[in-house]
């Protein structure tokens, strides 16, 4: 058994950990967006395949027996490419997927189609936003230059940002609920914007925006291919044993 993890996220953290624990085979590959990635107790690979026909090369040169796609819900590039290698190679696959959060009462949500659908989600008026969508889709925003907007970023930009009025904190997840209900306070936020990530690691804006009573614009999660999947550890270790004893 070699397997591949595709990670990037809290979850693919958990997920190497309980791999290394098991003592199994496995390459935790990273995208290589983030200039400190996270240490891992695996073997790691960092930077892309080269689309479907560099990771189909990839799965069939490293032996690859497994692979666990557990990058983030909106890296829907890569799930999909995964999903086509290995259907081109009959490598089992799984995604490791956290659930989508769900409003509850006292949230304000409004829930766009696509991250393109939340510039104009937008009021006209000039406002103070949160923008906590990554670093790879901030131009979109440059449709709306009359906002201010806070960026929280894990690296610093290495280009001037498409958008005039900005501030920019450098943190890595997770967050606290105490923390980001003083960092909405401090900038005088009015409006968070964010994507339907789900999990815990960044769940605390979303619980500060309800005790500051401030809306939220969440992008909708895009459609992936494939329909095995986990939603923790667990579930994906079960699966791995399951696919052994078949012989896969």
């Amino acid at each position: 058994m070699h397997i591949l993890l595709l990670g990037g996220t809290t979850e693919a953290s958990q997920m190497a950990r309980q791999l290394a624990e098991a003592g199994m085979n496995a390459t935790f590959s990273y995208a290589g967006r983030t200039q400190s990635p996270a240490a891992q107790p695996l073997p790691q690979r960092t930077g892309g395949f080269g689309g479907v026909p560099g990771l189909t090369r990839y799965l069939r040169d490293a032996g690859i027996t497994h692979v666990i796609d557990a990058t983030h819900p909106f890296a829907a590039g890569m799930s999909r490419n995964a999903h086509a290698a290995c259907t081109a190679t009959q490598t089992p696959l799984i995604r490791l997927e956290r659930p989508p959060w769900q409003a509850g009462s006292g949230d304000d949500w409004q829930q766009v189609a696509t991250v393109e659908d939340l510039p104009a989600a937008l009021p006209h008026r000039p406002s103070r936003v949160f923008l906590a969508i990554g670093k790879q889709q901030i131009g979109l925003f440059a449709a709306r230059p009359q906002h201010h907007y806070l960026l929280r970023l894990v690296d610093a930009p290495e280009a001037p940002l498409p958008l005039p009025d900005t501030a920019v904190i450098l943190a890595r997840g997770p967050f606290a609920l105490a923390t980001d209900t003083a960092l909405l306070r401090d900038h005088a936020i009015t409006h968070v914007v964010c994507k339907n990530a789900g999990g815990c690691g960044a769940r605390a804006k979303l619980d500060a925006a309800r005790a500051l009573g401030l809306p939220v614009i969440m992008a909708q999660r895009p459609a992936l291919p494939g329909n095995t999947i986990a939603h923790d550890v667990a579930q994906v270790m079960s699966w791995l044993a399951h696919v052994a004893e078949r012989g896969v």
